[in-house]
């Protein structure tokens, strides 16, 4: 069976003392606004960018370095979980509804479910 996915996210990981700093700079690097999440005081978005890459940032707790991460974003969490560490990567945590993983550096990305709807459509490759 096939499944889809892409690299869809790209997450600024801000622990608070450098959250807010971080996020302004960011917003007027790219000149685009901040719009925090009404549900969620952790996340803001500064949107989407070239073939729909959101931009997106996250206070982290104590402790976290800055840093940056990516989400891969896929219609079949297990499945692309699975192809990914035949590539070489590693699980790291199982967060619930999504996997934290790094890849043969060490380097920290998430394997997520569908996010930003319209343009995995658009922009999502097929795996067998």
């Amino acid at each position: 069976m096939t499944h889809r996915s892409r690299l869809a996210i790209l997450l600024l990981d801000l622990p608070p003392a450098h959250h807010a700093a971080g996020r302004s700079f960011w917003s007027a690097a790219t000149g685009h606004p901040v719009e925090p999440d009404a549900a969620d005081e952790k996340w803001s978005s500064l949107g989407s960018f070239a073939d729909g890459f959101h931009l997106e940032v996250q206070r982290t707790g104590e402790g976290t370095p800055p840093r940056w991460h990516v989400d891969i974003e896929t219609d079949d969490i297990p499945a692309e979980v699975a192809r990914l560490e035949g590539l070489g990567a590693r699980r790291l945590a199982d967060m619930g509804s999504f996997w934290q993983l790094t890849d043969p550096a060490g380097l920290v990305f998430c394997v997520v479910g569908i996010q930003t709807g319209e343009e995995f459509e658009r922009h999502a490759a097929t795996w067998p």
